[in-house]
């Protein structure tokens, strides 16, 4: 995926972190470790807000709608 340059302000103390990871070669470059910590913030993001739509949800209802017309269908479940 192409990407694009962009500028961002860290403080001292944060920049100071994202260095040391670096030194240690945790990362090739602070390009990276900020590319890295971006996206797993961004799919944390994702999963909490999967996980407040599913609370959303009527497990009694949604087990109810689930189960609906399989003892109608047929008497024994195929062999496969």
């Amino acid at each position: 995926m192409p990407k694009t340059k962009v500028a961002i302000t860290l403080d001292q103390a944060s920049l100071g972190r994202v260095d040391e990871l670096v030194r240690r070669s945790l990362f090739a470059s602070r390009s990276q470790a900020i590319q890295e910590a971006v996206d797993e913030k961004l799919a944390r993001l994702d999963r909490r807000r999967l996980a407040r739509e599913c609370a959303k949800l009527d497990p009694t209802y949604e087990k109810a709608l689930a189960e609906e017309g399989l003892s109608q269908d047929i008497p024994e479940w195929p062999e496969y």
